[in-house]
């Protein structure tokens, strides 16, 4: 039995604008206190720098504030207590599909990522085998394969964009360990990869080109890769359905799965899944990976003290998935926890509500653009002091455990917490240690570090390194499964 997915989105421009419009004359009560009245100069400060914007509207209007950006008004909530509220405690309040990302569909479809209610719990639970523990420990030989041969390159005294480099890394360990592809077959690399960074460019355009439709407009680009990608994925469900061919990779068992009434994902909904996935996976790894040894070209104590920790946990041999999976490397686990809450790459949680409700002693009408943010949450200095210093010991055991509920939220919380966290974490931290025990790293001189933060965050420009090999490498080992 299949799975009845939402009705189609419209994607017309104006037809979007004009019900957005009407929609907002029609709340029953007033927005809260904030920025309401129409400015290019914010909407453009907006796209540029939302940390700096939001954070001072944080301190003139408190933890809830309305916002106009572009052609309407959005409601902000911030703070742990916002972020457990949206998440956890009232998330039946609030529709993910019909948020400002909900724009997102147009090109990943009706992933995990994009639809709410009963179709996403019973799309989740479908889902879930195919992340349990033993998968996800069993993709680290992919994983090591891959950093080995995209290392291979590397020499003495090399300039590598860190960021450019591991986004190419983690669509290859996507396309193999996520969907059983042959990166190296003809035509593969190039037909998923150039054409889904083609799509995602769509969301780094400006708003109001982000409107138009027609030929050689960015959405009919975008809509160009989208074909390109629907043929090679749909093509490869068709050929295992009548083949019979399964692999250890996540597509065959999104294939065969089905929950406990028997409901099963068809062809349209594993290609939404597919397309999700390779979404989320690559960019959350690859702008985690940048971001990270940015920190520590600029804090080499702590990238010496996380080779001491490695030295003293492996001996030299290339961590297993037990001790990537297990925290036994503790000091990693802290520098990846700091990363992601400096840089958490789904910045935002974009929502709209269903009823009117009350919130820190503001009034939010129901039908209206909310959001919580990730980003601006984890930079409130009375949560974490000196929110803007790379302090991985802030994530000590203890210290993270005494965080209140809702602090800390790079991957999202409750019941749309992301499903391939631990896959993407394994990844991170495979790939950082590969790193770290092979080479040592500066900042290219001059380099700035700008971010970019559509539809996720990332360094704008890449992070360029300057690589120095280290004596000592690694000892090859064979995969061991936790």
């Amino acid at each position: 039995m299949g799975l009845v997915g939402p009705a189609p989105m419209s994607f017309n421009p104006v037809r979007r604008l004009s019900g957005d419009l009407l929609a907002e004359r029609r709340v029953e009560v007033p927005f809260p206190p904030g920025e309401t009245r129409f400015s290019v100069r914010r909407t453009r400060g907006f796209a540029r720098d939302p940390l700096s914007l939001l954070l001072d509207a944080y301190e003139r209007f408190g933890p809830v504030f309305t916002m106009r950006v572009f052609h309407g008004n959005s409601v902000f909530m911030i703070g742990p207590e916002a972020n457990h509220y949206i998440t956890v405690s009232h998330a039946d309040n609030f529709t993910w599909r019909e948020g400002h990302m909900g724009d997102l569909t147009a090109l990943l479809g009706d992933g995990l990522l994009t639809i709410d209610g009963e179709f996403h719990h019973r799309s989740r639970r479908i889902m879930l085998p195919a992340f349990h523990h033993e998968t996800i420990a069993a993709a680290l030989a992919t994983m090591d394969e891959e950093i080995d041969r995209a290392l291979e390159g590397w020499r003495d005294g090399s300039r590598i964009d860190i960021y450019h480099w591991t986004r190419r890394l983690a669509l290859r360990i996507a396309m193999r360990a996520l969907f059983g592809f042959n990166p190296d077959a003809a035509g593969a690399q190039v037909d998923i990869a150039r054409n889904f960074e083609q799509g995602l460019g769509f969301w780094a355009r400006a708003y109001w080109l982000q409107v138009l439709r027609g030929p050689g407009t960015p959405y009919a680009q975008m809509q160009k890769a989208r074909r390109t990608l629907d043929a090679i994925i749909f093509e490869e469900i068709a050929r295992r359905r009548r083949s019979g061919e399964r692999g250890e990779d996540i597509l065959s068992l999104l294939i065969d799965a089905t929950d406990e009434d028997g409901n099963r994902l068809n062809d349209r909904q594993i290609r939404d899944e597919v397309m999700t996935l390779l979404f989320a996976g690559h960019d959350t790894t690859t702008s985690t990976v940048g971001f990270m040894f940015y920190e520590l070209a600029r804090h080499p104590d702590v990238a010496a003290a996380l080779r001491e920790e490695q030295e003293g946990v492996l001996g030299g041999e290339r961590p297993d998935a037990a001790l990537l999976m297990g925290g036994k490397l503790e000091l990693l686990e802290m520098v990846q926890d700091e990363t992601l809450r400096m840089y958490p790459p789904a910045w935002i949680g974009a929502r709209k509500s269903i009823e009117t409700y009350e919130f820190a002693g503001k009034t939010v009408p129901g039908g209206a653009y909310v959001n919580y943010s990730s980003w601006v949450s984890h930079r409130l200095a009375h949560v974490f002091p000196e929110p803007d210093e790379f302090r991985p010991e802030r994530f000590a055991p203890a210290a993270k455990a005494a965080l209140p509920k809702g602090a800390y939220v790079p991957f999202g919380a409750g019941s749309r917490i992301c499903i391939g966290m631990r896959f993407g974490k394994l990844e991170i931290k495979a790939i950082a240690s590969a790193l770290l025990q092979r080479f040592e790293f500066e900042l290219e001189p001059g380099y700035r570090l700008r971010i970019r933060q559509m539809p996720t965050i990332g360094p704008r420009h890449g992070v360029p390194l300057i690589v120095h090999r280290r004596d000592r490498a690694p000892a090859r080992r064979a995969p061991i499964a936790a």
